[in-house]
């Protein structure tokens, strides 16, 4: 599973390693799976809720998925918390025509959580989100943000654009998940 980098401007105190993994299911699901390793007891985890849309689920423990088809400028945004909640937007443009989506995206969330690790899991039906994106070429920003019990906060990513952290930057979108064919 590939590592993700943290932000140099944000360094961790309480975790060791963030990897992310994501990859599309033969009938057109994105299929995610994100691992968090270091001191999980320190880190601000949501108690567990009932699956539902979240607010502002960046302000704490969340992992992120930004979605784009190859060479659009529109994307959309999906924020999983350890909760359980979730919340999607999607985007025109850079931080632009944003607009929360709504209960019918339905992901599904798990979360496994040990002494040292926690991994959630989630899965996104693409074709409910745009029906082009559950065949076509994507690529994909994996992120995850950190807070720690003291406050601080940790960004990692696939890779970071120059200057503060910002997952919405076109850099960020690293990942390439190619075409489906028949």
């Amino acid at each position: 599973m590939p590592e993700l980098l943290c932000h140099p401007h944000s360094p961790s105190r309480v975790a060791r390693a963030v990897s992310a993994q994501a990859t599309r299911t033969p009938d057109g699901k994105l299929s995610l799976h994100y691992a968090l390793h270091g001191e999980v007891a320190r880190m601000n985890i949501a108690p567990p809720a009932a699956p539902r849309i979240g607010w502002k689920l960046w302000r704490r423990t969340c992992c992120e998925v930004f979605v784009r088809a190859d060479g659009e400028g529109g994307y959309h945004e999906f924020n999983f918390s350890p909760s359980g909640e979730w919340a999607a937007y999607a985007f025109t443009g850079y931080r632009e025509g944003t607009s929360l989506l709504d209960e019918t995206l339905n992901p599904q969330v798990a979360v496994e959580s040990r002494d040292e690790r926690l991994d959630l899991y989630a899965l996104v039906d693409l074709a409910r989100l745009s029906p082009p994106y559950a065949r076509g070429r994507l690529r994909l920003g994996l992120a995850v943000i950190i807070e720690e019990h003291n406050g601080g906060m940790s960004y990692w990513a696939l890779k970071h654009a120059q200057g503060k952290p910002d997952f919405h930057h076109r850099d960020a979108f690293a990942l390439e998940l190619d075409e489906v064919r028949h």
